[in-house]
């Protein structure tokens, strides 16, 4: 099955999952999507990311994380940059979101990371997706 977004559908996804209060999401596996949930589990949004099988089979595993009255801890994703409109973004113009309480996750020539990391290495990219 061919995907025209394959993050969106990532997203949807953990939505979803995390709205079903399902302990673990499976997925197929993409350098990209690992490298985002990667970002997600490090600001402790997801609370594992393992990856499964070989060659096409592989999948990759991602465990949400809720607090302790089993309400999800992400409650907001929402993808910025997408396939008909691509945002890009240098260092000084980074959006910010929710003043300080979510983030934007950036691809940049350095790799995945956050707004705020992309501001402290002082390089830009595309803006991929925004959490809360």
């Amino acid at each position: 099955m061919s995907q025209t977004d394959p993050i969106a559908e990532m997203l949807t996804r953990i939505r979803n999952a995390a709205h079903a209060r399902h302990a673990e999401v499976e997925l197929p596996y993409s350098r990209l999507r690992h490298a985002i949930a990667s970002v997600l589990a490090a600001e402790g949004f997801l609370q594992s990311v393992t990856s499964s099988g070989e060659g096409y089979k592989r999948k990759l595993v991602l465990g949400i994380r809720y607090t302790e009255d089993r309400q999800p801890v992400i409650k907001g994703l929402r993808r910025v940059s997408r396939p008909g409109l691509r945002r890009y973004a240098r260092c000084t113009e980074m959006p910010r979101l929710r003043t300080g309480l979510g983030f934007n996750i950036v691809s940049t020539p350095l790799g995945v990371m956050t707004d705020r990391e992309a501001r402290r290495k002082k390089v830009g990219g595309e803006v991929l997706l925004a959490v809360w």
